[in-house]
């Protein structure tokens, strides 16, 4: 190769490096150990054909350069090794001009396809295509692939800065939209990071796709750096988890982790071990969903709907609850409702499944609910009850009788019988009951009665609202400003703490879509999951509410949203405490002991990390604050000084 094949790279200034010096510098694809000796300038592979080495992080000894590692010895302008031939590292040109020293390299050679390339090309087929996660050294391989996938514009990856906020955020893109992100890690600590954020996963039936880097196979088992069983430590929480070997039908192994995580709504889960990532595989097809996935909308059998529309029939004050498994099917329940003249309770998870607004709709149902929901709930004579998983927070009545709707045949009676168990699509189900009622001339219009529990309840938070307890903003405040300025199609992503229950009495929403660690109940939750929900719906307005408490836990990604220049609203309540521990400490008779917390000024900290922030302590601000925020274009903190008694 002549000099003129080569691309030259200005490696230092003239005047960086010091005589008897060695340095490794990148020169465009490479990495060189330049050094400068008696003079002359020489450049050598910084690689050590030992086990890898930095040579150019080494240093100079007896005119020839020491590998940091193992101590082998290399000419810093020829190349050879004091091991031999055998040994010997590549030499590159160096140039001396005007504005520095430039070493020369020759052109990279074409990018051979890999078992990445095949990984990744299956998983943008089958959709997928935003990936959160860091880059380390046992998943290099797959990352050099998804950058190719990205720069051909098929993938957008987000690196954060803690792989339980990738999680959180593949998860809540899962939830926002039924379809799988991905989150990625290294071995060891960087896929054990993940379990958390997998397991609200798991527990809420998000799909989501894990991947994670794995220490080479010669060295697994053996006790090697950051060495643990991954297939092991993930078989709980995924619902499909597989190692990627050499000889694997690698498209197949992807396509199943995907098509398990879609039809299943859990994580499915790959190993890949670092040498198999960058395997040769020119002539490998990847995969994709055609063929693959069923329609799962299907009817409940003939004679089980029958025995509900009669039971429907005999009903006076019908009710209907709705769980988070009925999102997607909405229209074809309200219309049911409407029908019956049903009241519409929602579990906390479903909370804006229905509009406040509504005639029918009653709030949330349970610990974090209205009292318009649990008075409606009493005076209810049948439940038809809708992708809810019966859990002991929600408060739905065990001694009603129920006719419940799902698609998973474990989850219908899933604590103790219920009338009528019907299995099938939510909303094909409601549809064929909607089909088939007759009318009842009994039926109760309970519209009246329920506008009636709205006008009581509303009137008690509008005295909550006025109040400033400890000098400080009301929670009943917060919300009914919130609800009152965060735009209709608006994603709310809320983390776990007091504010959480202030925010499902309190706020009431219109068509606005809201996220929460819901059966997990995992603190930390609602910030990256506003990321997810901010890479899944980037032209709907992005609303993160959060405790102090919550927001501590992945407070570094803020750094992350401003990187990105996601377009966050964060709404945070600092109270100064983990307020509803105290409270359980409290109702134990317990002492109060170490739920008090040591706070930054968060506003400020937003203003560090180069976002809006503002802190609030008078609830006459908070109104222009709540809009100034909503309105900047990036993330923007609005910080709330409240009283932890305040909810």
């Amino acid at each position: 190769m002549t000099e003129q094949d080569l691309a030259w790279h200005k490696a230092v200034d003239a005047d960086d490096l010091d005589e008897g010096e060695v340095t490794m510098c990148p020169v465009g694809l490479k990495t060189v150990a330049l050094t400068r000796l008696d003079g002359r300038y020489g450049a050598i592979d910084n690689r050590c054909p030992h086990q890898g080495g930095p040579l150019g992080q080494g240093t100079l000894e007896n005119d020839k350069i020491r590998c940091p590692w193992h101590g082998f010895d290399f000419d810093p302008f020829t190349g050879e090794a004091a091991g031999g031939p055998d040994f010997n590292v590549r030499t590159y040109p160096v140039e001396v001009r005007e504005d520095g020293i430039y070493v020369g390299t020759p052109p990279p050679a074409p990018h051979p396809r890999t078992v990445s390339d095949v990984l990744v090309e299956t998983m943008t087929n089958w959709g997928v295509d935003t990936v959160f996660g860091m880059v380390g050294h046992s998943n290099l391989g797959i990352a050099e692939a998804m950058h190719r996938a990205e720069t051909a514009g098929k993938l957008r990856y987000f690196g954060i800065r803690h792989e339980g906020a990738a999680a959180f955020a593949a998860a809540a893109y899962g939830k926002l939209t039924g379809r799988p992100a991905a989150c990625f890690g290294i071995a060891g600590p960087g896929s054990t990071n993940l379990l958390t954020g997998l397991y609200d996963a798991k527990s809420d039936r998000a799909p989501v796709l894990a991947l994670s880097g794995n220490v080479d196979s010669s060295v697994a088992g053996k006790g090697a750096f950051q060495d643990i069983d991954l297939l092991a430590a993930f078989a709980d929480v995924a619902v499909y988890s597989s190692m990627v070997r050499s000889g694997s039908d690698h498209a197949e192994l992807m396509t199943m982790a995907l098509k398990h995580a879609i039809l299943e709504r859990g994580v499915g889960h790959l190993v890949l071990p670092d040498e198999v990532q960058i395997l040769e595989a020119p002539d490998a097809l990847a995969s994709g969903p055609g063929g693959r996935l069923p329609d799962l909308r299907v009817a409940p059998p003939a004679s089980a709907l029958e025995q509900a529309l009669e039971v429907v029939q005999s009903a006076t004050r019908p009710l209907v609850v709705v769980g988070a498994g009925a999102k997607f099917d909405m229209p074809a329940v309200v219309a049911l409702a409407e029908r019956l003249n049903a009241p519409v309770l929602t579990t906390f998870k479903a909370k804006g499944q229905i509009s406040d607004a509504h005639p029918l709709a009653c709030g949330v149902l349970g610990r974090s609910g209205t009292p318009v929901a649990s008075w409606m709930m009493n005076k209810a004579d049948l439940l038809l009850v809708f992708g809810a998983s019966f859990s002991n927070h929600t408060g739905i009545s065990p001694y009603k009788p129920i006719i419940q709707v799902d698609t998973d045949p474990m989850m219908l009676g899933r604590f103790r019988p219920v009338e009528v168990p019907l299995l099938g699509d939510v909303g094909v189900t409601a549809a064929a009951l909607l089909d088939g009622l007759r009318s009842n001339p009994a039926l109760v219009d309970q519209r009246p009665e329920v506008a009636e529990r709205w006008a009581v309840w509303r009137a008690e938070k509008g005295r909550r609202a006025v109040k400033t307890p400890g000098g400080r903003v009301a929670a009943a405040t917060v919300f009914e400003e919130l609800s009152r300025l965060v735009p209709q199609n608006a994603v709310l992503t809320v983390d776990v703490g007091n504010h959480a229950y202030s925010f499902g009495r309190y706020f009431e929403t219109t068509e606005q879509s809201v996220l929460m660690s819901g059966y997990l109940g995992s603190i930390g939750f609602g910030f990256p999951a506003a990321m997810g929900a901010w890479a899944a719906a980037p032209d709907r307005p992005i609303v993160a509410i959060t405790g102090d408490g919550g927001f501590g836990q992945y407070l570094a990604d803020f750094t992350t949203a401003v990187k990105y220049g996601m377009n966050i609203t964060h709404i945070l309540l600092n109270n100064g405490e983990l307020a509803k521990i105290s409270e359980e400490q409290r109702s134990a008779e317990y002492a109060v002991w170490q739920t008090s917390l040591h706070n930054p000024n968060f506003a400020a900290y937003a203003r560090d990390c180069g976002a809006y922030g503002r802190r609030v302590t008078d609830a006459q601000d908070l109104s222009s604050a709540i809009t100034e925020a909503l309105h900047h274009p990036g993330p923007a903190l609005i910080e709330i000084l409240t009283d932890p008694s305040s909810h």
